[in-house]
């Protein structure tokens, strides 16, 4: 943990800092800007590392669980240090709680590998995330990679999906010991049951249809957001457009005269 405090002041100070002074961010903007700064460097850092314990070897899994309890926990006093908005503390605090239980019931419970590939898929989306959080601080015009971070987390969200429902649904059934074990990890003698697993099954599958509506919620609010700002701008300029245009006609003695020869004149409607 004071290992996760001294990296995390290194990156504040020598990267974050140099590139705030020279932004002039508003408060709110310099406190985001700061936790995608760090979150970005964290996640990018947990990706490469997950994919060189998952291709290569598997003696580093436990000191790769530590790190990132670690690095969890002390989110927790920089909290304090980074003199967090109060408004901003529930969502933070919330979200290393999630962290925290799910990467230690993971190593607690035996289901590492399974707890590498989630965590990789995670922080992909995570990454992207705060990257395209990061450009839109520094240019509020350039949004693409929220784009790239939308495709991405949806495609990370069915490959979880994928994996709980190979994992308990069909992984789970073919241990050959389903008798409590602890020496060799096996917890899971609740889950061996045909109703047990289903109920595990639904949770996992609602939990994740709440996750993909807020995200849908979000993305269609983005997008009637942009479409409100870019009608305003159309009207406005459809006037000059159309003073610019030339008319289907010519000028004579400053009367407009039809192509015919003829003066235009407008049509008196009917009354019905």
């Amino acid at each position: 943990i004071f290992i996760a405090i001294i990296l995390h002041a290194v990156v504040q100070e020598y990267a974050l800092d140099k590139i705030n002074r020279r932004l002039h961010l508003s408060k709110v903007k310099h406190s985001k800007f700061n936790e995608s700064g760090q979150l970005v460097a964290f996640h990018l850092t947990s990706v490469i590392w997950c994919l060189y314990v998952v291709v290569t070897v598997r003696f580093q899994v436990k000191f790769f669980y530590l790190c990132q309890l670690a690095y969890w926990l002390h989110a927790l006093p920089e909290l304090y240090f980074q003199k967090v908005r109060k408004e901003e503390i529930p969502r933070q605090l919330r979200c290393i709680a999630l962290y925290l239980v799910h990467i230690a019931g993971a190593y607690l419970l035996n289901l590492t590998r399974l707890g590498l590939i989630l965590l990789l898929l995670q922080y992909l989306a995570e990454f992207f995330f705060h990257m395209a959080r990061l450009v839109y601080f520094t240019d509020e015009n350039n949004e693409k990679l929220f784009n790239v971070w939308a495709v991405v987390f949806v495609v990370t969200r069915l490959f979880t999906l994928t994996l709980y429902i190979l994992v308990i649904g069909f992984g789970l059934p073919r241990v050959e010991n389903q008798a409590l074990d602890p020496e060799r990890g096996n917890f899971f003698t609740c889950l061996f049951s045909a109703p047990t697993r289903m109920s595990v099954l639904l949770l996992v599958c609602l939990f994740q249809a709440s996750v993909m509506w807020r995200f849908i919620h979000f993305q269609l609010r983005r997008w009637r957001e942009y479409w409100n700002e870019q009608t305003p701008r159309a009207l406005r300029f459809r006037p000059l457009q159309s003073c610019l245009s030339p008319s289907p006609g010519y000028h004579e003695n400053g009367v407009v005269k039809a192509e015919n020869g003829t003066s235009p004149r407008t049509k008196k409607l009917k009354s019905p």
